[in-house]
């Protein structure tokens, strides 16, 4: 089953060097899970899970060094909400190759390389951060933090691989947790070298990080394992795109993944500029939501394989919806107490959304193979094909979300002094996210379109079909 010879084995135009190649992975046969394949995937789930957590600490490093760059540094408000934002954008879009190179390069071999990588940006920080840099350094260097967002992609597409159907909603909800995590635990540490060291020294803060770095690269070089049975599919990616059904899940991708690391990387900016906190209040404060967003995610993706990704995610939406109203009413009277509590159980609720929104692409896929007359072994292909590609791009155009979120609220801090009018902006956008989770997984046929539909022979009808979507 296991390649672990150190000779190169050739499969389709990949050249494999070196051992920790499985060759067969099955995952659905559940004699196969049971008797070895749980044991190996959750090993790699283990340290997938290590190496994108700094990753996603990386990622938002720039949410933490912004709290450290008082009047000296000569960066006003909106130009720090900028600064935070220049990440997300690069993050999202490195998204999409990071997906594909699991297949071309090795889920194990990537996670190495793309580990190593962080040490980039974090070298650059460590450089820069001084008073009298110029605002474009930092631009450039914040923009190279934009690999650890990449991380993301790539961790989940090679978990996705790993896992049976039936466990996905669980593995990747927890895989993407544990990474969310980082944003927090950075946050955390900001905290700590705020208030023992001062705001003078962020350069704790990198050199903390330099050797977690590495010892997940080692980590993940001799404990984790590559598929073979994964290669790239370009056909795949290209029907990934032209499917209504990713470009849907993306829209609902940036209202929750979108909306957590965007709320995570402007927390902190929000409670100083509205609030008028010192560094070391606001960053006793941020880390707390992103916290309990990312600890909740693997319950979203736990409650979604049990009740159904989209029932899960339109209820999520409209608990959205009634805290982004508290977090409205707490910005418009000033009310720190009220708007904590709103914010942080939009974090929560962000994370819970995560979850089942991950969930639902890859049963959303098998769904659409079910209504294809695929059956068997050729529907699981077929849905794993294109899930996987397409988790890629939804991935990549849900982290755009983060952009949007930082930049409503440098132009709404800007414009009026307060954050109200982006967060009703995001109010707006909840709603649209809740009638489109209704209208297109949710929403049952009439009659007379179940009976159009079987009259012109069209698979029982498109609408038909519709109800099969609330299990994914």
């Amino acid at each position: 089953m296991t390649a672990e010879a150190a000779a190169e084995t050739r499969s389709g135009s990949r050249t494999r060097r070196g051992g920790r190649w499985i060759e067969q992975w099955d995952p659905e046969d559940e004699g196969f899970w049971k008797q070895t394949g749980e044991k190996i995937a959750r090993r790699n789930l283990i340290f997938s899970v290590l190496s994108e957590h700094i990753g996603f600490s990386i990622w938002s490093l720039w949410s933490v060094m912004v709290l450290f760059m008082g009047p000296e540094y000569g960066v006003d408000p909106a130009g720090k909400f900028f600064l935070v934002a220049i990440p997300t954008l690069v993050g999202g879009v490195l998204r999409v190759p990071y997906t594909f190179a699991v297949a071309r390069f090795g889920g194990r071999n990537w996670t190495v390389l793309s580990a190593l990588m962080l040490l980039v940006p974090t070298a650059a920080a460590a450089l820069v951060m001084t008073p009298g840099t110029s605002y474009t350094t930092f631009i450039v260097v914040a923009a190279l933090t934009g690999v650890g967002g990449g991380n993301f992609a790539s961790s989940m597409t090679n978990i996705n691989s790993f896992y049976p159907l039936r466990k996905k909603g669980w593995a990747l909800g927890l895989n993407a947790g544990g990474g969310n995590i980082g944003v927090p635990v950075i946050q955390l540490l900001g905290l700590l070298v705020i208030g023992t060291a001062g705001a003078a020294h962020p350069r704790l803060v990198l050199a903390v990080y330099v050797p977690l770095i590495v010892v997940a690269a080692v980590l993940a070089a001799l404990f984790m394992d590559n598929l073979g049975p994964v290669t790239n599919d370009t056909g795949a990616a290209r029907d990934a795109a032209k499917e209504p059904h990713t470009w849907v899940m993306s829209l609902l991708y940036i209202g929750t993944f979108g909306s957590f690391i965007g709320y995570s990387f402007a927390f902190g900016l929000v409670l100083q500029t509205q609030f008028a906190r010192t560094p070391l209040q606001a960053a006793s404060l941020t880390f707390i939501g992103p916290l309990l967003g990312s600890l909740v995610r693997p319950v979203g993706g736990r409650f979604a394989d049990r009740f159904g990704g989209a029932r899960i995610t339109l209820g999520n939406f409209v608990a959205m919806g009634a805290a982004t109203g508290v977090v409205i009413y707490a910005s418009a009277e000033r009310s720190l107490p009220v708007f904590l509590v709103g914010f942080i159980a939009l974090f929560v609720l962000t994370g819970f959304g995560n979850g089942s929104t991950y969930k639902m692409i890859p049963g959303i896929f098998q769904a659409q193979a079910v209504r294809r007359g695929l059956a068997g072994e050729a529907a699981v292909a077929y849905g794993r094909r294109l899930s996987g590609a397409a988790m890629g791009l939804i991935g990549a155009v849900g982290a755009l979300g983060g952009l949007a979120i930082n930049l409503a609220f440098r132009q709404s801090f800007q414009m009026t002094g307060s954050g109200t009018p982006a967060f009703v902006s995001f109010l707006a956008f909840y709603a649209v996210c809740c009638v489109v989770t209704w209208a297109v997984y949710l929403r049952r046929p009439s009659r007379a379109a179940s009976s159009e539909g079987a009259e012109t022979g069209v698979e029982a009808g498109e609408a038909a079909a519709r109800p099969v979507y609330a299990e994914v």
